[in-house]
């Protein structure tokens, strides 16, 4: 291919890189436009502009609430999830067994499986488990926060493993020459060189269970919401820009975390 081929073609492809940007971010900023909007009712082109419909929110018990309980559940999702993970990656990176890879495709199923499909399957477990040890399950925060934690292995397994991969095993191995313990060294040499891959799979924990609705939906109590639930609530009766500010709230706090998720740990490696 001659140069002016190729520096065609390579236009074409930041072009239609380009394009594809603009598509996806197009409702974010549509959303992020309608938020300041003045009018209640959603109409182009506005009146006007301000900040009082992000005031609002704050008045809002629905979405005060809703927020605090999407943090708590978060909030356990992350660290149990890493609990769970990081000993479950360890064993996965560091040693080899009959049934590893089953053992690394039942940590990572919930991936392959719908939410809604998860959430339906847990609400049913458990009721059964109400009947069966008269536990009081469906609609406690640590319910819901169990059913969380299910989401949020796959993706701390899958980070922590991924930095686990790229640790130098020399440097281990010196450690235990020198006289430290396996427990010395993981505390002292392998944690602290994966420190940043469980930073990431924290915040990106932390940013699924946040933003969840569907096992939320099957899972939470008569008046008890977390906050994706609270924004399709309200859009069953108002449609004003006080969602968009919401979302846009939203929007911040979930890529935010994304954003430092990726200064850690490069996203591209988790989601190839």
């Amino acid at each position: 291919m001659s140069s002016k081929n190729r520096n065609l073609a390579d236009v074409v492809l930041k072009a239609w890189v380009l394009l594809g940007f603009v598509f996806i971010s197009f409702p974010l900023f549509l959303v992020a436009w309608l938020s300041f909007f003045t009018d209640p009712l959603l109409a182009l082109p506005p009146t006007g502009y301000s900040f009082q419909w992000y005031s609002k929110i704050f008045v809002e018990p629905q979405f005060f609430n809703g927020f605090l309980l999407s943090l708590e559940v978060a909030l356990i999702a992350m660290v149990v999830g890493l609990a769970v993970s990081i000993p479950a990656a360890l064993v996965l990176s560091r040693t080899e067994f009959r049934g590893k890879q089953l053992l690394m495709n039942l940590l990572t199923s919930p991936l392959i499986v719908p939410s809604i499909v998860i959430g339906a399957s847990l609400y049913v477990s458990f009721i059964e488990l109400e009947y069966i040890f008269d536990w009081s399950v469906i609609g406690s925060t640590w319910g819901l926060g169990a059913a969380h934690i299910l989401i949020t292995i796959p993706w701390c397994v899958r980070l922590i493993v991924a930095n686990l991969l790229g640790v130098d095993l020399s440097i281990e191995e010196a450690s235990r020459s020198l006289g430290a313990t396996p427990f010395v060294t993981l505390c002292k040499v392998t944690i602290p060189m994966i420190w940043p891959g469980i930073v990431a799979a924290a915040l990106f924990s932390f940013v699924i269970s946040f933003g969840n609705l569907e096992l939320s939906l099957f899972l939470v109590a008569p008046g008890q919401i977390t906050l994706p639930i609270a924004i399709l609530q309200y859009l069953e009766y108002k449609i004003d820009p006080t969602i968009a500010a919401v979302s846009v709230l939203q929007i911040l706090i979930i890529g935010g975390g994304l954003l430092i998720t990726n200064k850690f740990v490069p996203l591209a490696r988790v989601v190839k």
